[in-house]
């Protein structure tokens, strides 16, 4: 049993909740995800199963979207509603024009520092962990990127106004941050409110299965539905055609020449990267990477029988 599965996390479920009540039901062991959750979030969490979870990787580098709710006006030390109020105003006095400018003043490369709760590690510990021991730890601040930020409503509410905002965001994003970011700009504390994963890349909410629709058909196999294969569930990278020889040695992962290659229409092969292999009859054999200095292309995931290798 192998490929993507595509749940919907609950609420007050940890990523790793969801993972070892799926291992439970599906009777499987090596499960993996592609990005954990806050436990108060809902939404997107793509299971790798089997072999699948050799794609995670690639899987965290997909663009995610959320469906954000932030308050103006006070500040947690988890910069979301579950944490301990830090700071606080008395009423927040900001015009819905600047609020909204403000929230799309973000797009594009920006620099975040994460929260002091985050899984993120330093000194051999991750950051809630120190945390909770009541002790502070240098955070270096990352560069991640800011795709788009859509449907911005803001809600002028006294004394604490709230804005609701698509954001589409790169791996190591912090959406928690991105609301105290704001709040910085606009010179008033703020702190997310709720934080809802619409997708990861291609996988939305329509392509999920609930955690209740999991219990009730883990016997009968009606999840299957849902399982993506794992070619498919890589299908962003373009993908090539082997046949003959060319095939044979890339299924016990050999290195191919690019001149015996043929790429799918549209294809740029000006630079590097990751192409699915395929060999005669759609066979899927693997992940390689185009290696243009040296006019080859080279294994990185092979997934044939008795040839899987990393």
């Amino acid at each position: 049993m192998e490929g993507v599965l595509p749940v919907w996390k609950p609420a007050d479920w940890t990523s790793h909740d969801v993972v070892a009540r799926v291992r439970r039901l599906l009777g499987l062991r090596r499960i993996g995800h592609s990005g954990t959750l806050d436990p108060a979030a809902t939404g997107v969490l793509p299971l790798c199963l089997g072999r699948a979870t050799r794609l995670v990787e690639y899987l965290q580098l997909l663009p995610k979207t959320y469906d954000v709710t932030m308050v103006f006006g006070y500040a947690t030390d988890t910069e979301d509603d579950t944490g301990t109020v830090v700071e606080r105003v008395d009423c927040v006095e900001i015009g819905e024009s600047d609020i909204r400018a403000t929230i799309l003043s973000f797009v594009g490369r920006i620099e975040q520092t994460p929260p002091l709760y985050s899984a993120v590690k330093v000194g051999g510990k991750r950051l809630y962990e120190w945390a909770r021991e009541g002790k502070t730890v240098e955070r270096k601040s990352r560069v991640v990127t800011v795709y788009a930020i859509r449907n911005v409503s803001v809600y002028p509410d006294k004394p604490y106004p709230t804005a609701r905002f698509e954001v589409i965001c790169s791996k190591g994003t912090y959406v928690r941050s991105l609301c105290t970011d704001i709040g910085r700009k606009l010179g008033v504390p703020a702190t997310m409110r709720a934080l809802v994963r619409t997708a990861v890349g291609p996988f939305d909410r329509g392509a999920c299965v609930m955690m209740e629709e999991l219990e009730s058909q883990s016997a009968d196999g009606g999840w299957k539905e849902r399982l993506v294969p794992i070619d498919r569930a890589v299908g962003h990278f373009p993908s090539v055609a082997l046949t003959g020889a060319a095939a044979a040695s890339a299924s016990v992962g050999r290195p191919i020449p690019l001149g015996l290659v043929s790429l799918s229409q549209g294809i740029d092969v000006s630079e590097s990267g990751i192409v699915r292999v395929y060999g005669p009859g759609r066979v899927f054999i693997g992940l390689f990477r185009i290696d243009r200095a040296s006019e080859m292309l080279r294994p990185e995931k092979i997934f044939t029988a008795g040839g899987e290798s990393d």
